[in-house]
């Protein structure tokens, strides 16, 4: 009689599994996959460290650094990573992806590496992935498990906000980012791909703290609402306007950059609400995407904004960015600017970097820039038009 597929067996053990249990079920049945040992890691909200998920018959494990162990380079570079051979086993490091999202890495040791042992860890870790992120939605143990320290109300508001940080199909990928990461108050970024369009918004709401979450939160969802009512861009803005402005008081208002990309012809258009321009990346430069009449933030607008139009080329990153970025201070008074900013773009590219590795290199990047000390929220999407380069984002 043949053992039981361990894929199948999981699958139906899975369906009265308490989140709890998963970390336990995911060791017990890779051992039926010829791994000795399983061990899930989350990544951090700042994506810096790789958190285990311990669990009964889990193996005890420390927290890796994204930047210095083998499963932080799986992870970094979304590639199965081996370890030497040792008395102990084989150990191979694969990421954990939701689709493209990079949620962490799965450890596995085994007795040996061979082509089909490998191919059924990948697949293995495939199914992981889904069951880390259904669960997600019924436990506050992954969110507790990602914290390095205390969040913000505001902070956490915004992060429950957020669409997944990574998209990619073989026409564009998108890569998003935002710090302070626990105490984000009032940048905030949505999109959504349908069909032969991705609409993108990135806003910066006034104020900071649990106020301008409060905002933020009310921009996004008359946002999406005016979205999926199919509007063209001035209704969308429009829209969005017309909830800040009679729901908030006091000169509430949030800036915005709301875009919306034609897949298949690489027409951009966009609104630009008291907020910076998109930069594009073409070929290792900067091109500005030409005069674009900003208008009043939301909230403060008594009229549809025009649209702005640029042609996009095959290869072209577009940069979507809130001020908090570009005048990230040094101590000496420095601003990190636009152009440092499509400059590291630039090399990120010619170091072969994926977006959303580009975008976490980014961040650590500012961050060490203005001290460690962010004196206003950040946040920034990526956008890459047909570059070749989407199938590095799996594996």
């Amino acid at each position: 009689m043949t053992s039981p597929d361990p894929l199948r067996s999981l699958l139906r053990d899975i369906h009265l599994l308490a989140p709890d249990q998963l970390s336990a079920a995911v060791a017990a049945h890779g051992r039926a996959l010829g791994a000795r040992e399983t061990v899930v890691y989350l990544v951090d909200y700042e994506q810096l460290l790789l958190q285990p998920l311990r669990g009964e018959g889990v193996p005890e494990r420390q927290e890796l650094s994204v930047e210095g162990s083998l499963g932080g380079r799986a992870f970094r570079r979304v590639e199965v990573v081996p370890s030497p051979g040792h008395s102990a086993g084989h150990r191979l490091w694969v990421p954990l992806l939701d689709g493209v999202e990079r949620l962490g890495v799965v450890e596995f040791v085994v007795d040996r590496v061979t082509p089909e042992v490998q191919d059924d860890l990948l697949s293995y870790v495939g199914l992981i992935a889904e069951l880390v992120v259904v669960n997600d939605g019924y436990t506050d143990i992954f969110a507790q498990l990602r914290r390095r320290r205390t969040m913000s109300l505001a902070a956490e508001i915004q992060w429950d906000l957020l669409p997944p940080l990574t998209f990619a199909s073989d026409r564009v990928v998108i890569a998003g980012a935002l710090e302070p990461a626990y105490d984000i108050g009032g940048d905030t970024f949505d999109y959504a791909v349908n069909g032969p369009t991705a609409d993108l918004m990135v806003l910066d709401a006034v104020g900071h703290g649990l106020p301008a979450a409060l905002l933020a939160m009310a921009a996004v969802g008359a946002y999406r609402h005016a979205r999926r009512e199919n509007r063209d861009l001035p209704d969308v803005a429009a829209a969005v306007n017309a909830v800040i402005a009679e729901q908030f008081t006091g000169s509430r208002f949030a800036t915005a950059a709301i875009a919306r990309l034609h897949l298949d012809t690489g027409q951009l258009r966009w609104v630009n609400a008291g907020h910076p321009d998109p930069l594009v990346v073409r070929d290792g430069a900067l091109v500005h995407p030409g005069p674009c009449r900003p208008h009043p933030p939301l909230g403060l607008q008594n009229r549809k904004p025009d649209v702005c139009e640029f042609q996009l080329r095959v290869g072209d990153r577009v940069v979507l960015y809130t001020d908090g970025i570009v005048e990230a201070r040094s101590p000496e008074g420095e601003y990190f600017g636009e152009e440092r900013l499509a400059d590291f773009v630039r090399r990120a590219d010619a170091d072969g970097d994926t977006a959303p590795e580009t975008l976490r290199r980014l961040m650590r990047h500012v961050l060490v820039h203005q001290a460690d000390h962010l004196q206003d929220d950040a946040s920034i999407v990526l956008l890459e038009w047909r570059t070749g380069d989407e199938r590095q984002l799996q594996l």
